[in-house]
This record gives C-alpha cells, structure tokens and sequence, in this order.
C-alpha cells in the first residue's frame, strides 16, 4: 500500500502542527499495545496512525482530548460542596453534640466576652495600665 502522507490528512485536521502530536500521540498508544483499526501493511506505527487519521477510522477530536488528558499534570475533580448548615452548626459545637451552654458557663466572669456589656468593657480598659516609656524611642 502507498504510504501515507500529510496532504491525506490535512483536510481531516486544518493546523499541519496539531497533526502531528496527534499522530504521534497516536503512535505512542499503538507503541504501547493500542489496537489499530486499519490494516498494518507492514507499515510503522507513526504510519499506521498517520493512516487512521486519514481513513477517519478515529475521530481527530477524540485523539485532541485524549493527547490533552495525557499531558495534564493535575486534574481537576469537582466535588459537591458541603451543605452551609452544616458548616454552622459544627462551628457552634451542636454538630459534635457539645451544649455550648453548658460550656460558657464553666468560664470565669472575665473571659465570656459574649455577654460583656458596653460599661464592663470600658471598666476593664480603663483599668488597663499603659507601657511605660523609655528613652530608646
């Protein structure tokens, strides 16, 4: 059989340059145990895939995708995000069966900042004692 040339296949894939990593891409597979869908004839396997591509027994864009997949590095995988309600009650504790009621009351006086009223808060700025001054400044 007459080998196989680029013209053959240009009018299957437009860019010369996308053609051959597709082939390549396509020897490769063929390299590593692929089943061809033409006849071998004897022929080498950028050859058969050049072929293939010609006889349009694979669908070019199937061959761009799977030549993308195989150069990706990372794939992204879509996960469901999880449920907002969920996220809320885990933070306040309701999730793992914890009685955050029960919780803040066992904390001393100073340290239940949930419930410090405006006149408490000034009180113990006010009682805060300021740095002292050196002469480094």
């Amino acid at each position: 059989m007459a080998r196989v040339t680029v013209e053959d296949c240009i009018d299957k894939v437009d860019n010369r340059f996308e053609l051959v990593l597709l082939a390549s891409h396509r020897a490769r597979q063929i390299s590593q145990g692929a089943s061809i869908t033409v006849d071998r004839d004897n022929d080498k396997n950028p050859v058969v895939a050049l072929r293939e591509i010609a006889d349009e027994t694979l669908s070019p864009d199937d061959l761009k995708e799977d030549l993308i997949h195989s150069l990706q590095k990372h794939v992204e995988v879509d996960e469901p995000e999880p449920d907002p309600s969920s996220l809320i009650s885990a933070n306040t504790g309701v999730a793992a069966g914890v009685d955050r009621d029960a919780e803040e009351d066992d904390l001393p006086e100073t340290l239940n900042f949930d419930q410090m009223s405006e006149e408490e808060l000034l009180a113990g700025i006010e009682g805060l004692v300021p740095p002292e001054k050196s002469d480094d400044y």
